[in-house]
């Protein structure tokens, strides 16, 4: 009697031991793929329908993207696309619209220069949500602006967004930080305002931005004033 008291208890005990590691390794390999994916995590699941579909997508994807040959851009390559990324930039105060187009164009030949495989964008944007999981998200929505824009449904902020959107990405694939440039649609006005407590009546002399310089700005901090191109500060009155 005792003896199949024990038998049953070990076989008990045997059960829940691998429930336990079973729940354990399960939420492991969650914590994994959520560590990984970040964003693109919360939204393959969302696509999917739940959370255990979309863990397969995003193994399935590890797993199709170990198979590349990926590689970094050597210096060398690196000094190639920098110049044409700039002139694409460049390209936006004129043209808005063909340097989105430019833009998309640019990506996909660094993606196949770095390994990527030709495909839709779908398939694209799911192999690069790999190792890009957070600036993916930049690339849907710069496509999804670049496809509202070919139905006449993007205005000049979307593209400018869009352009926004394509830079991050460019800046991870090319694995070297962009200089901060600012995107108008009109060049930049000439002179600036005279200093606070100045008695000089007219405008310091300054350098004239070139309007090929003046790209894409991103918004400014919570919080920190952004001065406007048309005022001008007040020198405050000095007390006698």
């Amino acid at each position: 009697m005792e003896t199949n008291i024990l038998i049953v208890l070990s076989v008990v005990a045997a059960v829940a031991f691998l429930v336990v590691a079973m729940v354990f390794t399960r939420k492991r390999s969650t914590d994994r793929l959520r560590l990984r994916f970040g964003p693109e995590y919360e939204r393959t699941v969302e696509a999917a329908g739940g959370r255990h579909k979309a863990q397969a997508e995003l193994q399935q994807r590890q797993k199709r993207v170990r198979s590349f040959a990926i590689k970094s851009l050597t210096p060398e390559e690196r000094e190639h696309y920098m110049p044409l990324w700039a002139e694409v930039q460049t390209q936006f105060v004129d043209d808005p619209k063909t340097a989105v187009i430019g833009a998309d164009q640019l990506l996909a030949e660094v993606m196949t220069h770095r390994g990527y495989p030709a495909g839709d964008f779908e398939q694209r944007s799911a192999d690069l949500s790999v190792d890009h999981p957070v600036v993916v998200q930049n690339y849907r929505t710069a496509h999804d602006i670049a496809l509202r824009d070919a139905n006449g449904e993007a205005s000049t902020e979307d593209l400018r967004q869009a352009m926004l959107g394509y830079r991050a990405l460019f800046r991870d694939l090319v694995g070297q930080p962009v200089a901060d440039e600012a995107i108008v649609e009109e060049p930049v006005e000439d002179g600036v305002p005279p200093a606070a407590g100045s008695t000089n009546a007219e405008p310091a002399p300054t350098e004239t931005v070139p309007a090929a310089e003046v790209i894409i700005a991103e918004p400014a901090p919570a919080g920190q004033p952004v001065a406007s191109e048309k005022t001008a500060n007040v020198p405050e009155p000095v007390s006698t």
